[in-house]
């Protein structure tokens, strides 16, 4: 015999001897039922292993409160950390959220995608720049709210969240400078990210109000054995540089550990170096890198907060709206003088 998995509200309400608008209040936040309804409801369910189902209540409000995570570098420290705060917030918030994982180039991304479309997702969150365009407008097109971050997309309708990346260039072409570094140096992946971008556009702009030039080179995937392939094409120049720039801190990590361990190069005291996003891995002592602190748990707070809200609660949700955060500098002992 094959064993009942699921528990209907009716069975509810006839072993606890009350109607099934009774069962229904007593699973609904707010609403009024007596103690002694309450209780007999509760003693019931917890015998019968009744749950509640949460998908085909919010299907009758038109909500479902599945949000899809759209993500790409899941093995990265920060794009770990941004999802572990969105996760845990979301599920605060009484959300499900759905992971889409866009590493793959092929059809697979756009099936998955589709796929929680089918399960009415309320909303998506996009985690960076990588995802194509299309994703942004597909989640649109189906009426979802739409969070972007470190995105440049231009469409009507989600939140934007970014950072003061260009800024945050400049404050280290300030720091290398004082640190007495004159050969600037800029270490990029072949992403091509708006965040990415904006850090070297920030760096090389900055450097050339000082009438000062910037050598930048671009190689790969954003992460750890880039940045020592970076560091064996810049070290091994007649005009070495005497300060990098690494547009994260995986970069910078593989850059440093290349520098010391194949050029015998001290850091920082023949090279200064510094990173972006504040990963574990860059407090270190091995490392000991100065960068920039992503603020992820107010990224993460700002999106969940936006997409709790009703919509037009929070003002013309038809437009959107923009939030630009501060990327705060953490000296450590990667650059003089920090």
């Amino acid at each position: 015999m094959s064993e009942k998995v699921f528990v209907s509200a009716q069975e509810v309400a006839d072993r606890a001897g009350v109607s099934r608008s009774a069962v229904s209040r007593t699973f609904t936040p707010g609403a009024s039922v007596s103690a002694g309804t309450r209780r007999r409801v509760l003693e019931a369910a917890e015998a019968l292993g009744y749950h509640v189902n949460e998908l085909a209540r919010g299907l009758m409000r038109n909500e479902s409160g599945i949000v899809c995570l759209i993500v790409s570098d899941l093995a990265t420290p920060y794009r770990s950390a941004l999802l572990r705060e969105l996760t845990l917030l979301l599920q605060n918030a009484g959300k499900v959220a759905m992971l889409i994982n866009t590493d793959r180039s092929d059809g697979s991304v756009d099936h998955a995608l589709r796929q929680a479309i089918r399960y009415r997702a309320d909303a998506s969150v996009i985690l960076s720049g990588m995802p194509d365009k299309s994703i942004t407008q597909l989640c649109l097109r189906t009426g979802q709210r739409l969070v972007l971050i470190n995105r440049d997309d231009d469409e009507p309708g989600p939140l934007r969240i970014n950072l003061d990346d260009r800024e945050a260039a400049g404050r280290v072409v300030t720091a290398f400078v004082r640190a007495g570094c004159r050969r600037l140096a800029f270490a990029n992946s072949e992403a091509r990210t708006p965040s990415l971008m904006a850090r070297e556009q920030g760096f090389v702009a900055a450097a050339a109000a000082l009438g000062m030039e910037v050598s930048v080179e671009r190689y790969g995937w954003t992460g750890y054995e880039a940045g020592k392939v970076l560091a064996q094409r810049m070290l091994t120049r007649a005009m070495r540089p005497d300060a990098v720039f690494c547009a994260t801190d995986l970069l910078a990590c593989g850059f440093m550990d290349a520098a010391r361990h194949q050029f015998s190069i001290s850091v920082p005291g023949q090279l200064c170096i510094a990173g972006f996003d504040n990963i574990e891995q860059a407090s270190w002592t091995s490392y000991d890198l100065t960068t920039f602190a992503q603020p992820v748990s107010t990224i993460a707070s700002k999106a969940v907060e936006w997409l709790s809200q009703a919509r037009g609660e929070s003002g013309d949700n038809s437009q959107g709206r923009s939030i630009e955060l501060h990327a705060e500098l953490v000296w450590r002992g990667s650059i003089r003088g920090g």
